[in-house]
């Protein structure tokens, strides 16, 4: 096994009919841990795919280098790279068993002499023979005792013997997997492999990645748009934005401690509400015609800003529904949908006139109209400067 190092990577395409050239990977730097199961997300277009492909040998870089472990590979050939990759599509061989999918890349991976490949074929001819009649190959006999150990890990083994026309999109989908990891390769790159599930069925082949992940320890990179897919399946998340990296944590911390106004709106769902305020006395934030008290951690970074424009953010949980007080926030609700143990409540602030989201139990129903007022909790704030960088928390 081995980590991956992108050291100052870039990727520059042509431009079209003659047009500007298209940079799409921007002086990356990225390290990814051995054994880590690492998550790129980021908006279509911002090279979450381009940097898999670049890993896998498919593109070359434009500047930089890639390693894998120790090992420079940005000019080794795909073959040689021992990663292995599963795409959204499956791509698997519609002539070929089950069986063969998941042994092809084994076979791929020697040279052999006529004889051998001669004797592989026989050995393939009389699987279905008794002991006695079966042509030897101690090569063929090593594949299809892996290719039997990955269909028992991801229950296949009833499938080998059909085509992949023969199989549902779940099926189909760990066919993909199962391929991927017979190779045992350092790496796995997987491009949005779950997109084209159904909801019930990506929970379920979500969860079965993450175990199969853990209980192979390989190195993993994953290409994902689904927040939920992110957020619980990743040791980490890289976020990607025109090319360049945004910020590289836990789950919890982009989610909590986002790096930039980028982050904190992509992050999360429904995203962080932002409000432009002024910063009074005392680490208070003034909106309109109310004075918001903010705690914890922003204190001391308040303290050093009085009468600075900032934008504050807040996450739809740390906005409360509260008795009409003059200290509270004043709301008209717009919209509200209910996801059965909760719902998210769209409304107009009274002050500015600000869009934002609640999240709120469903035992206090509201409807479109309604005047509420609202409470914030004063440890979630989250402050950007003018250029959406975050500040920084007291450590």
């Amino acid at each position: 096994m081995a980590g991956v190092h992108f050291e100052d990577l870039s990727k520059t395409f042509p431009g079209r009919g003659g047009g500007d050239p298209v940079e799409v990977i921007r002086q990356l730097n990225l390290t990814i841990i051995d054994g880590e199961f690492l998550v790129l997300v980021g908006p279509s277009g911002c090279g979450k795919s381009t940097l898999l492909r670049l890993l896998a040998g498919l593109d070359d870089p434009s500047n930089g280098e890639i390693r894998i472990g120790t090992r420079p590979i940005s000019n080794v050939p795909p073959a040689r790279r021992n990663v292995a990759m599963v795409f959204q599509s499956y791509a698997l061989y519609p002539h070929l068993s089950v069986r063969d999918n998941l042994s092809f890349g084994l076979r791929r991976s020697q040279a052999r002499s006529t004889f051998q490949r001669i004797q592989d074929q026989a050995f393939r001819s009389t699987r279905a023979l008794p002991q006695s009649l079966r042509v030897k190959s101690v090569r063929e006999e090593r594949i299809e005792a892996r290719v039997n150990t990955v269909a028992r890990s991801l229950e296949l083994t009833e499938l080998l013997d059909r085509r992949p026309k023969e199989l549902s999109g779940g099926q189909k989908q760990r066919v993909a997997l199962g391929r991927a990891m017979a190779r045992n390769p350092e790496v796995f790159l997987m491009d949005e492999p779950l997109s084209n599930l159904d909801a019930k069925l990506r929970t379920s082949t979500r969860q079965r990645i993450v175990e199969l992940q853990r209980e192979l320890g390989t190195t993993t990179v994953y290409v994902t748009h689904d927040q939920v897919e992110a957020m619980t399946m990743g040791d980490r998340i890289a976020v990607l934005n025109q090319g360049r990296l945004q910020q590289l944590g836990t789950p919890m911390e982009l989610y909590k401690w986002p790096s930039n106004i980028f982050v904190a709106q992509f992050i999360g769902s429904p995203a962080m509400g932002l409000l432009p305020v002024t910063v009074g006395a005392n680490a208070t934030l003034i909106l309109g015609s109310k004075r918001i008290q903010v705690e914890g951690e922003m204190v001391e970074p308040l303290l050093q800003r009085e009468g600075q424009h900032l934008t504050a953010g807040l996450r739809p949980e740390h906005w409360h529904l509260a008795p009409p007080t003059n200290r509270n926030l004043q709301a008209e609700v717009s919209h509200c949908e209910r996801l059965g143990n909760e719902q998210i409540v769209t409304c107009r602030l009274k002050d500015g006139e600000h869009l934002i989201q609640i999240r709120h139990d469903t035992e206090t129903q509201v409807i479109a109209g309604d005047q509420i007022h609202l409470e914030t909790e004063p440890t979630g704030w989250r402050l950007f400067e003018n250029d959406g960088e975050a500040i920084r928390r007291k450590q």
